[in-house]
């Protein structure tokens, strides 16, 4: 199989997570994709877990990307940057709105050198509006859309929003932004002309509160409990997921509660997310006599959508995801690590993660050779401190 995108060439200026992701999600499809990075490094090479002072929290958002270290503060960085761009395909930066353009690097500039070149920037907020200048990372993306609150609501006796370790925003971001490149990719086959993508996280988190974001507009009256609660076993906890009449019958029939069905309790939808609390508590009754393993069992064995609360661990253990080939090896200068490929497959083309994460600096020989540059004037690109080489 090929790689779908093996004739692009990407410029990424991103950093963090949501740029990263995107990126890479490019190389894996096969793109050359050129990590544009500072002299220190992008932020995550120095991000624990660390093995031989190489990061592989770094190298999960970062595989198969070319590195190219430049200090844009030098004029012979920008001009580097703007012969690369005659003959790229797609530049994703994050930079906060502004911040390419003061650089000579915004959209208007480099398109009048390539009208072919697909420019994604991806904000906290966008690139216009009364917000769009303010720093933003996912834990702050997360409470200005309402997903906080709205998770709170599910949650009974809780005022406190939760902490935030896991930084859904940036993957989703990352996530929207690679789909639009995509878009924007085929527009071009038939146009002929690139154009700017505006990436917002804000509206990114909004699109996953679909339900929220109707209600919002058409407050209804309490409803009681959510149909999705954990439920206690022997010794854990286990989710069933009862969305529809025929779960909720066969989750009766796996607890050996069938007269559930008629209860007027619980026998339709309404009462039975009033009387929510009442339907788990006699569940467990049954749940708890049973280890997880016993109680997901029955419930598979009864069609009952359900999973074992496991740990990330636990997770990547499981003989599915060596099934389907979720997970690549990848090697840097510490050795090798697993990442998660992404969650499709093609019947005809390669979307694996590439095996290799970048040392800083490692390809910028390489990059400039590739543009054009003698030995000579690389040497003198990098006296100047326009230039790092490894």
């Amino acid at each position: 199989m090929t790689r779908p995108f093996a004739d692009l060439r990407v410029l990424d200026f991103t950093t963090t997570i949501a740029g990263p992701y995107c990126a890479r999600l490019l190389a894996d499809a096969g793109a050359d994709v050129i990590k544009i990075e500072s002299p220190e490094g992008e932020l995550t090479r120095h991000r624990p877990p660390l093995r031989e002072g190489a990061s592989t929290s770094y190298g999960q958002l970062n595989a198969g990307k070319r590195s190219l270290v430049l200090n844009l503060k030098e004029p012979g960085a920008v001009e580097i940057i703007r012969r690369l761009v005659a003959n790229a395909d797609v530049l994703v930066e994050n930079f906060r709105p502004g911040v390419m353009a003061r650089f000579g690097l915004g959209y208007p500039a480099l398109a009048a050198l390539n009208p072919r070149l697909i420019y994604c920037a991806i904000s906290g907020y966008g690139q216009t509006g009364p917000s769009s200048e303010l720093a933003a990372y996912a834990p702050a993306i997360h409470a200005a859309s309402g997903y906080d609150l709205a998770h709170l609501v599910y949650q009974e006796g809780r005022e406190r929003p939760d902490n935030c370790g896991i930084y859904t925003a940036d993957i989703l971001s990352g996530t929207f932004a690679y789909g639009a490149i995509a878009t924007a990719l085929v527009q071009r086959h038939a146009t002929g002309q690139g154009q700017m993508i505006d990436v917002s996280m804000l509206e990114a988190m909004l699109n996953l509160t679909t339900t929220e974001v109707q209600v919002a507009q058409f407050p209804q009256p309490p409803s009681g409990k959510p149909l999705f609660s954990p439920v206690a076993t022997a010794n854990g906890y286990i989710m069933p997921a009862i969305a529809s009449e025929r779960t909720f019958q066969n989750l009766a029939k796996a607890a050996g509660r069938e007269d559930w069905v008629t209860d007027p309790r619980f026998a339709e939808y309404p009462t039975r997310r009033v009387n929510w609390g009442v339907l788990i508590e006699e569940l467990e009754q049954w749940s708890r006599t049973l280890s997880t393993a016993e109680c997901e069992a029955a419930m598979n064995r009864h069609g009952v959508p359900c999973s074992a609360y496991r740990s990330v661990a636990e997770a990547l253990a499981d003989p599915q995801l060596a099934h389907r080939d979720a997970l690549a090896e990848v090697f840097d200068a510490g050795g090798s690590f697993r990442v998660v490929n992404a969650p499709y497959r093609m019947s005809a083309g390669l979307t694996k993660v590439r095996e290799f994460s970048a040392d800083l600096g490692q390809h910028t020989r390489e990059v400039l050779h590739d543009a054009g540059y003698s030995d000579a004037e690389i040497a003198a690109l990098i006296a100047a401190g326009a230039a790092v080489a490894a």
